[in-house]
């Protein structure tokens, strides 16, 4: 079992080493495993950086991430320049149908709206926005329409693809399927491994929803 202050330590290696992140303008608090990031950043991409980057270190359970994001003049963009980038950013995306998304920005902070068939685009039109000039935040409440599929099938080809995964101990997690809604439970090593299992639910046909209950125990 990793101590605080050994997960701290390589969090704040992490960050250094992370290219996307200023380390400089980040803390970090960990108690019981579990890791607060504070400070101020220079764009919304930063603070996801160092969310993730949290993430990747060994023995964190979990990540609440407080970092601000305080745009410098050059950055600042006002919400109807915001918006029409996103809507043209979404446009040119060829993985998003961009015609069932809804894009509102207020104060900076961008919300999307609407119905995907797939997890996939809902990620990707998250991912066209996060980036642009501007913005200070993505609320991505998306939601995933699946085509119905048998709770029975959409379990047996989740737990297959579990077993396939050469980085994942399949045993070790539990599968429920209810009308499209995955429900996993159980323990992983890590939150990389964690986050593997709700891909691999996230990409079967007939999935609308996932809750991933997963913890992490090193």
């Amino acid at each position: 079992m990793r101590t605080d202050e050994e997960i701290q330590r390589d969090v704040l290696k992490e960050l250094e080493w992370d290219p996307e992140v200023e380390p400089t303008d980040v803390g970090v608090e960990v108690d019981d495993g579990v890791v607060t990031l504070t400070g101020t950043v220079e764009s919304y991409p930063m603070k996801w950086a160092a969310e993730r980057a949290a993430h990747r270190v060994l023995g964190v359970k979990a990540v609440a991430n407080d970092i601000k994001v305080k745009l410098p003049f050059s950055s600042q963009r006002d919400d109807t320049d915001i918006a029409k980038a996103a809507a043209s950013a979404l446009a040119w995306d060829t993985q998003v149908p961009h015609d069932r998304i809804k894009v509102t920005v207020r104060d900076g902070w961008v919300t999307l709206e609407g119905n995907v068939d797939w997890h996939f685009q809902k990620e990707a039109a998250e991912r066209d926005v996060r980036s642009l000039v501007g913005v200070k935040g993505v609320t991505n409440s998306i939601t995933v329409s699946a085509r119905k599929v048998s709770p029975d099938k959409v379990k047996a080809e989740i737990e297959e693809a579990l077993k396939r995964s050469a980085e994942l101990e399949a045993s070790r997690i539990d599968v429920r399927t209810i009308d499209g809604k995955v429900i996993l439970s159980g323990t992983v090593r890590s939150w990389a491994e964690r986050e593997e299992a709700e891909d691999a639910a996230w990409a079967t046909e007939g999935v609308s929803d996932v809750e991933n209950r997963i913890t992490v125990s090193p």
